[in-house]
């Protein structure tokens, strides 16, 4: 049954959104109910024969049968309709970022939404920071000998670092105009390479203002953030574990310890993040994470054009898919949005270094 014929895709379908709803085995009466005309005979059968296939499983020889993971792949991929947003939800997720207060984090809104929304556990990874834009970079003297400089990020975070330098104050006005021309909207890798390069020309070399407002700036984004941990917030976690029946005390402690385990969680997220649109991974496709009784919808938020951070919702296998799809996907488009009113328009990828300021 490699492909399933139209009636076991139809079986198929109805067990799985049968399953989803009610969290119980699934039996020929149930789905005799369920609209299909066949008789409870001729459901069995089909059940039987899908049961062989690997799409369904039967936990007790008496019990009705339970979707595999290869059951929720096929649906996900072949079978379902995903619902179109009410103006609710639409609304409310326009608007939640729009409204934030300044002492209000975006990922911990974002996070609290997506949860109340879906009903289970939401995660919100912020931008690396190798993918977020420079919008400000300002020097500030201090001591003698030392500057403090301030990087402004696209997402409004700030960053400082001292640096040994000498500069009057009529010098550092001119290199905070040199360095706003070329910097702004770009991220600090290819602003580490620009002052690079810059440096490396005859005409700079000649030049004592350009020669350090670019030593200062390479200086002042290199290695920026290489270290930080990568920030995850999780909301919902108490949702998720209404919705799990736990037959034993290690499958609860396998899901708990998965919320826990950020790390694995961001490098699973990061394994899908050219992909288009929402995601899933469901089961043992996350290999050990959550013992295979979890499932992920994720989709990627950008800024300045570049992909930069994660929002996902994990939950049972047997989540609504169809109604949480377009929720994950809309949230990750108001991301987008937000950085992208927060942070300013990036320059062109791969543009040219031979402008007229260096």
């Amino acid at each position: 049954m490699s492909e399933l014929s139209l009636r076991a895709r139809q079986i198929l379908y109805a067990a799985v959104t049968e399953f989803v709803a009610t969290g119980e085995p699934v039996g020929s009466r149930t789905l005799s109910k369920r609209g299909i005309e066949l008789s409870p005979a001729s459901i069995r059968n089909v059940l039987s024969d899908l049961e062989e296939a690997g799409f369904l499983h039967q936990p007790h020889t008496s019990a009705g049968r339970v979707p595999t993971d290869k059951a929720f792949r096929f649906f996900i991929d072949a079978l379902m309709e995903v619902q179109k947003l009410s103006k609710d939800e639409d609304h409310r997720i326009r608007s939640r970022l729009l409204e934030l207060a300044p002492n209000q984090s975006v990922l911990r809104e974002t996070g609290k939404l997506l949860s109340e929304l879906t009903g289970t556990a939401a995660v919100v990874v912020a931008p690396r920071s190798e993918t977020l834009t420079l919008k400000h970079l300002r020097f500030i003297r201090t001591l003698p000998g030392e500057l403090l400089a301030v990087l402004v990020m696209s997402n409004g975070e700030v960053q400082n670092r001292f640096l040994k330098a000498t500069v009057d104050e009529d010098t550092l006005i001119k290199i905070h105009n040199l360095l706003d021309d070329v910097g702004e909207g770009r991220t600090l890798g290819e602003l580490s390479e620009l002052f690079a390069r810059r440096l490396a020309t005859e005409r700079v070399q000649h030049d004592a203002i350009r020669k350090q407002a670019f030593e200062l700036g390479g200086a002042a984004v290199a290695n920026v953030g290489s270290e930080r941990e990568v920030e995850v917030v999780i909301e919902g976690r108490a949702k998720l574990l209404e919705h799990i029946d736990f037959s034993d005390a290690s499958g609860m402690k396998g899901v708990v310890s998965a919320l826990d385990e950020t790390e694995r969680l961001v490098h699973l997220l990061d394994a899908t993040q050219a992909a288009e649109g929402a995601t899933v991974v469901v089961g043992r496709e996350a290999g050990e994470l959550g013992g295979g009784q979890l499932a992920i919808v994720r989709a990627a938020y950008s800024s300045g054009n570049k992909s930069a951070g994660s929002v996902a919702v994990i939950g049972p296998t047997r989540m609504d898919y169809p109604k949480v799809l377009p929720l994950v996907e809309a949230t990750a488009s108001a991301m987008t949005a937000f950085m992208g009113r927060s942070g300013p328009v990036p320059h062109p990828a791969g543009g040219s270094d031979d402008d007229d300021d260096g």
